[in-house]
């Protein structure tokens, strides 16, 4: 089973949206764009114990607050389709199934043609099911249930209509737990994840295994009860039991044997066991127990994600819908890695939401699913189109792709050396020109390297296509491009021919005579500088300075040499930059800073409409 869409009306910084997952899929998007409230709408949908929280939504929940309008109570509604349904769950819910297009995602039984469109090719069995929230004004409370979203309740009375869900049957915990859906928010694992309160992880495992838990909790309250010898007959205590046994009696009736008072591990219910036992880990290189929230941040959460995959085992993996928020949390590359490549292989369905390239260059790019949502609330969930670039160039680029699909803007230019100069120079114009100008990394604007002039135009409709704001720098092509080229070269928000053949010939001709000595200067004592010629050999006039630069340049290409940019480095002021490079970055610096950010502000404290936390209840966490 696994969530083919889902549509958002009312629910956090979202007033309508929808989304379509793939198998697996990565959510990108910019900060507070709405993954988060994406991953919170579908644990309310489907979530087993999300709706025990209470009240189960409030004032924040709603779009910018509003639950009231005009006299009327704003409602929440989201809706979950569920495909691929095994045997078991299409004979347990086959009153509520709808078909579906599969590759449109679009219900078939509608309309004139309906009963001959469900037979056709491509069709197939969907559960669409919907979470509804509201302010009710009798119980001066907010109120939230699911439901079956099919079939629509058919002339329901008034009772019913006035009730939430107007007559619609319940989706409750047990069919929820059909789903296997399960939700890590890494961000906010803390106090409650490995306690044994009601939600929580370890006792979501002992539910799931069932292996005698109410003869767990009676037997270990016995033996609390039991201790021998019993903690109050420990001397200091003793002493003080019969102080307070002695001056007590003077004023109440008290049994009249030692028992009357005693001291006990505590409260002697499985309530305030859940509250009190805690897991302890000794972790290298130590040996002493611990509790687990004194552990570092990075081992508690691996230890959350453990425990998480062996809810996931218990409940069968390939049935587990995984939603996992910023798994990198506080974890090394090689460990991120892992996590993803584990679920990956070993759950039903994978969503996740990463700002980490480790964790994006796992997954292909038919999976990648980016949000955006603008001003007005509305948000779109788009899988990501590359039919102009070859699912090997993404891979062979997997981490350039990572790091640009996780930017506003993406400069794509045709070498190493060009990201090199561009990088210096935004440095030299941020250094300069202070608040006038934004570099390029705080401004979001991603350098991708293309790999050559003829392969450049190619990457303008992908990034274009993922939201991004793409602009193109290329040399003089070696011969004219193909009509095909021209029209990828479109799909630009802005492309530059270099004036120049070669990144070398540019530097040469648009920088400073005076910039090149101090370049020549400053290299020729390294020990690889690459040629026998030096500045002061012999008097050169301004040519042969450009020939020497150029010789020197060319001999030391591409930015793991480091030379271009050296160059650039050597740049005191804008004035001394070549201009085609200053005119482009000042060009994406004013496109950039003309998209605006969604603030988180708009519409709740941040997208997941929480306070920016690092603990939470585990009813949260999970499903």
């Amino acid at each position: 089973m696994r969530v083919r869409r889902l549509e958002i009306q009312n629910f956090r910084g979202v007033k309508k949206g929808l989304v379509d997952f793939r198998e697996h899929t990565l959510l990108l998007g910019s900060n507070n764009i709405g993954k988060s409230t994406v991953c919170e709408a579908l644990d309310l949908v489907l979530g087993p114990e999300r709706l025990f929280r209470r009240p189960v939504v409030d004032e924040h929940d709603f779009f910018c607050g509003q639950y009231i309008h005009e006299g009327s109570p704003v409602v929440i509604q989201i809706t979950a389709v569920l495909v691929d349904l095994s045997p078991e769950a299409q004979r347990r819910f086959r009153p509520h199934l709808r078909p579906m297009n599969a590759a449109t995602a679009e219900f078939v039984d509608q309309g004139a043609t309906a009963p001959e469109a469900a037979d056709a090719d491509g069709v197939i069995w969907a559960l669409p099911v919907t979470f509804i929230g509201r302010y009710d004004r009798e119980e001066n409370d907010f109120v939230g249930g699911t439901f079956f979203a099919h079939p629509p309740a058919i002339d329901p009375t008034e009772e019913q209509a006035a009730k939430l869900g107007g007559g619609l049957d319940p989706f409750g915990r047990e069919q929820k737990r059909q789903c296997g859906f399960v939700y890590l928010r890494t961000l906010r694992t803390g106090s409650r994840a490995l306690s044994l309160q009601r939600g929580s992880l370890l006792d979501t495992i002992l539910r799931l295994d069932n292996n005698g838990l109410a003869a767990m909790w009676r037997d270990t309250l016995e033996r609390l009860a039991g201790m021998s010898p019993a903690i109050g007959e420990i001397p200091q205590l003793e002493t003080i039991r019969t102080e307070i046994r002695n001056r007590l009696s003077r004023f109440v009736q008290l049994a009249p044997d030692q028992t009357a008072t005693g001291f006990y591990a505590s409260e002697l219910t499985r309530d305030h066991l859940r509250e009190v036992v805690k897991l302890f880990i000794a972790a290298r290189p130590g040996a002493h127990q611990l509790p687990f929230d004194r552990q570092g941040t990075g081992s508690v959460n691996l230890l959350v994600f453990a425990l998480l995959t062996l809810i996931a085992d218990l409940k069968d993996t390939r049935s587990v819908i995984f939603a996992m928020e910023e798994p990198e949390i506080a974890l090394p590359p090689h460990v991120q890695r892992r996590v993803i490549q584990f679920v990956l292989k070993d759950m039903g369905q994978v969503i996740v939401t990463s700002h980490s390239p480790y964790v994006i260059e796992q997954f292909g790019h038919d999976q990648i699913v980016m949000l955006d949502r603008d001003e007005g609330g509305v948000l779109n969930g788009r899988p990501v189109e590359l039919s102009s670039v070859p699912p090997k160039n993404f891979r062979v680029q997997r981490r350039q792709f990572a790091e640009a699909l996780l930017g506003r803007a993406v400069l794509v230019v045709e070498g190493s050396s060009e990201i090199d100069v561009f990088a210096n120079a935004s440095s030299v114009l941020e250094a300069a020109l202070g608040d006038a100008y934004t570099h390029i990394d705080l401004a979001g604007v991603s350098l991708f390297d293309a790999g050559g002039d003829a392969a450049l135009p190619k990457y303008g409709p992908m990034f274009t296509a993922c939201g991004k704001l793409a602009f193109g720098f290329y040399d003089k092509p070696k011969k004219p491009f193909t009509p095909e080229q021209q029209t990828y070269l479109k799909a630009y928000t802005e492309a530059w021919e270099s004036p120049a053949k070669g990144i070398e010939s540019l530097l040469v001709e648009e920088t400073p005579i005076n910039v090149l000595v101090r370049f020549l200067r400053s290299v020729e004592t390294r020990g690889d500088y690459p040629i026998a010629k030096r500045v002061d050999d012999e008097p050169l006039d301004d040519q042969g300075l450009k020939q020497l630069a150029f010789d020197v340049l060319k001999a030391k290409k591409g930015n793991a040499l480091g030379y271009a940019g050296l160059l650039i480095s050597q740049c005191h002021e804008p004035a001394e930059l070549p201009r085609t490079i200053r005119s482009i970055l000042e060009t994406i610096n004013a496109r950039v800073a003309k998209v605006p950010e969604i603030a988180a502000e708009e519409c709740g404290p941040d997208e997941g409409g929480h306070p920016h936390v690092t603990l939470t209840d585990l009813d949260d966490l999970i499903g």
